[in-house]
Formats: structure tokens, C-alpha cells, sequence
């Protein structure tokens, strides 16, 4: 590794995975080591780099910061694949090899993006396997080898996906608490098929690299999760730190180019913080199931009408893509008559912005890690309806270890939905949560 001249910022190359949460983290991060002093290249692939310009997130110019730039690599992106990161791996590589004004110090690479570790090691540098989900679920990716060892996935049968199996308690897991079930592992366990998830497998191994790095970052902090820190540590060969929550320290930076650096894949709407200043004190619900989660039409209807019937303000963001079919009409005039007067629909907003608005009370979320690092952030509790992978996780911490969320069924009912939010904004156990 060539040497660094006494005065010269290092130079991280920071790589996150294609998706919107897994940007946020990565960006944050990035905007952290350059207040710290580094220079940084922050590589995007290009469909997603043009995605955020068009949303009016960013820089338009991809050299239009000192010590901070964009790099774009060419390469599909399918978001329902897990493949998804291997038609950037050439690309990467080939950009890493172009990287030399000046020389590359150290690759900041997210952890679901591994072969930037061998990359890194390729160059001489260190690498930094920065995870922004949870420990707790990253500790159950960690295990999916054992888990598959010991005979318990693939599961014996369709039934058990439906039965009282998923009760089954995982007392040996480290760090994890001893009533962990199945049900509360990451959720490409379950199948039946011999030939197990196509994301399982991705999952086990991108987890299991992170033996291979110099250093492992978590998006967490140790109040929250510090036995499960504790224990990665004394499996992980490399030191692992706690970092988070990330928009902490990001909040106290002081360069206004580099706060205005956005990274959205969608447009923003701004005219959700007018509307919630008309509004009183912990009185509003957040809705927001996340960039990626999709739901059918009957569920958006039981959603909506559970919302509708709890009597609570709500500021509601609807994607273009989330319900299947479209969003066209997806909520009915007779629910807009009901709600008139105190609710928004949105198609997308800055989610920090949101969450520490004095006006929400609560926040139904789908339990993606970094929408409950913006919630805990802000002190707002939270209804958890998880939908994949560390969802279930992080659903089940949030709501029975951290006591800061309360259950949705995954079969969600518009009765349950209306009894959680008066109890989430208004009952004792909401109380407890806040």
C-alpha cells in the first residue's frame, strides 16, 4: 500500500448496496468521514444516480465538490433478485483500478456488497464492512450456516411455514435473548424447498464474509443492542464498532454543500411540514412501509379503513409502485370523504423531517432498519407490520425487548390496525413505548 503524505486527506471509497436504505446509511456515513477530514468517492450505480438527479436530491455535476465526488458503474439492477449485487462486482473492480488521484486508503463497503472486502485486499488497503441493519439480525444472517448444519431449514414441510414450528425456541444463538423463536429470525428461513431461498443463501454468505474484513461497522449503538455487539465481537475476528444512529452526528455537521447532498429515489414532497404545523402536539401517524415493500389492494384498503375508524390525524406515504396494480385509486372516495380535514397522502418526504415534527405521535412502519434508527432518533413509538428478511427481526426487539413498538399481524385486519393506533397514541401502552 503506497504511503500517505503527513497533511493529505485519506481517501475512502465508500460502496453502498443499490437499496434506498441501504444508500441513506452509506451516504450519512460518508458525509461523517468527510467532516472527520477524508476525501471521499462515493460510487452509485448509474441507474440509481440518475434516479436521485432527477429527483432534485443532489448534485447535478458528478465533480461538483472539493474532496467529495460521485462515481457511477454501469449495471442492471433488479431489485427482486439475489443476484442483485453481482452485475456490479466487474464494473467495481474496474473502477477501483482507475482510482489512483489520488490513491485509494481504504474501501468502505457495504456489508451485502462482499466482494468489495476482496477487492480491497487485491489493492493493499483496508476494508470496512459497514452494516446498516441491525446487529440482532445480522447475528441471525450470521447463522444461517448453522442453522442449515443442524437440519432445522430447510423446513420439513409447507405446513410447518403455518404451524406452531415457527414457535420453535433458538436458545444457542449468541447474544440473542433465549426466548428467540424461528418466527424471529430473518425470514428467508422459511421454506420448504430442499433447495432453500435463493436470498438465504445470499444472506448466509454476504454474512459470512465479514470474516474477511479489517474492521466491521454497525448502524447501532451498544444501549440498544449490546449483548448481541458483544458477542459478534468475540466471534468476528476484526474489531467491531457501534456507530449509530448516523443522523446524529450528521445533524452537527456544519458544511451546508454537504448537508444538501441528497439521495432520494424518488421526488420529495415538501408540503407534508405546512400541513403538520397546523397540527397539534402528538396527535399525527406516520404511515410509511419503506422503498421497497409492496402490498395488494385489499390490504392497502384494510390499512386504510383502520385508519380511518382510529380517529387519529395520519400523514400516509403511498409510492407509485407499492400497491400491486398501481397506485391508481387505491384509496376509495368513501375514505377520503371520512378522513377529509385530517389526513395527507404523499407519494414520498424526508423521513427525518417527519419523525421529529412535534406533531406525530407514532409511526406504522415495516420495521427496515433504518426507518426504526429515524424513529428511536426522534423518541417516536412505533405499530410494526414487518414484511422480509430482518423485518421480522427487528419487529420482534422493537416490541418485546426494547418495549418501543407494538404488532401488527401479518394478516392485517382493519380492526386490529384501528385498536393499535388508539393504543399506540393514546393508551398505556403507547405511553410505555414513547
Amino acid at each position: 500500500m503506497e504511503s500517505i503524505v503527513v497533511g493529505e486527506r485519506p481517501h475512502a471509497v465508500c460502496i453502498p448496496s443499490p437499496f434506498q436504505g441501504h444508500i441513506n446509511a452509506m451516504l450519512k456515513m460518508a458525509k461523517i468521514l468527510y467532516s472527520k477530514g477524508f476525501r471521499i468517492t462515493f460510487v452509485h450505480n448509474e441507474s440509481n444516480y440518475n434516479r436521485i438527479v432527477s429527483s432534485g436530491s443532489t448534485e447535478s455535476s458528478l465533480g461538483s465538490l472539493d474532496n467529495f465526488r460521485f462515481e457511477t458503474v454501469h449495471g442492471e439492477v433488479n431489485y427482486s433478485s439475489a443476484t442483485i449485487t453481482e452485475d456490479l462486482r466487474d464494473p467495481i473492480r474496474s473502477l477501483l483500478s482507475r482510482l489512483n488521484d489520488p490513491p485509494v486508503t481504504c474501501i468502505v463497503t457495504d456489508s451485502f456488497m462482499s466482494f468489495n472486502l476482496g477487492f480491497a485486499a487485491e489493492m493493499g488497503v483496508p476494508s470496512v464492512s459497514f452494516c446498516s441493519v441491525s446487529a440482532c439480525s445480522f447475528m441471525g444472517f450470521l447463522h444461517y450456516k448453522e442453522l442449515l448444519e443442524r437440519g432445522i431449514v430447510p423446513f420439513r414441510s409447507e405446513s410447518d411455514l403455518r404451524s406452531e414450528y415457527l414457535d420453535t425456541v433458538i436458545e444457542w444463538i449468541p447474544g440473542m435473548t433465549k426466548n428467540t423463536r424461528l418466527r424471529d429470525l430473518p425470514s428467508f428461513i422459511r421454506t420448504a424447498d430442499p433447495n432453500l431461498q435463493p436470498w438465504f443463501h445470499f444472506c448466509k454468505n454476504e454474512s459470512q464474509a465479514a470474516f474477511q474484513a479489517t474492521a466491521i461497522v454497525m448502524h447501532t449503538f451498544d444501549e440498544l443492542e449490546g449483548a448481541v455487539l458483544d458477542a459478534l465481537s468475540s466471534i468476528l475476528p476484526a474489531p467491531v464498532y457501534s456507530i449509530g444512529p448516523l443522523n446524529l452526528p450528521c445533524s452537527r455537521i456544519t458544511d451546508d454543500k454537504i448537508n444538501h447532498i441528497g439521495n432520494s429515489l424518488w421526488k420529495e414532497d415538501s408540503s407534508f411540514m405546512d400541513w403538520l404545523e397546523g397540527r397539534k402536539a402528538g396527535s399525527v401517524v406516520y404511515v410509511n412501509f419503506g422503498s421497497l415493500t409492496s402490498m395488494t389492494s385489499e390490504q392497502s384498503l384494510e390499512v386504510a379503513w383502520g385508519i380511518a375508524g382510529s380517529g387519529h390525524d395520519f400523514l400516509w406515504v403511498i409510492r407509485p409502485n407499492m400497491v400491486e396494480g398501481g397506485a391508481s385509486g387505491i384509496l376509495p372516495s368513501e375514505f377520503l370523504s371520512e378522513t377529509k380535514g385530517r389526513g395527507l397522502v404523499s407519494s414520498w418526504c424526508v423521513q427525518e423531517e417527519v419523525l421529529r415534527h412535534p406533531s406525530i405521535g407514532g409511526f406504522f412502519t415495516h420495521c427496515g432498519w433504518n426507518s426504526m434508527m429515524d424513529a428511536i432518533s426522534a423518541g417516536v413509538p412505533m405499530m410494526c407490520w414487518p414484511q422480509v428478511g430482518d423485518q421480522t427481526t427487528n419487529c420482534r426487539y422493537a416490541c418485546t425487548e426494547w418495549g418501543i413498538g407494538m404488532e401488527i399481524d401479518a394478516d392485517v385486519r382493519r380492526e386490529e390496525v384501528e385498536k393499535v393506533i388508539r393504543e399506540l397514541m393514546g393508551g398505556e401502552k403507547g405511553a410505555r413505548s414513547a
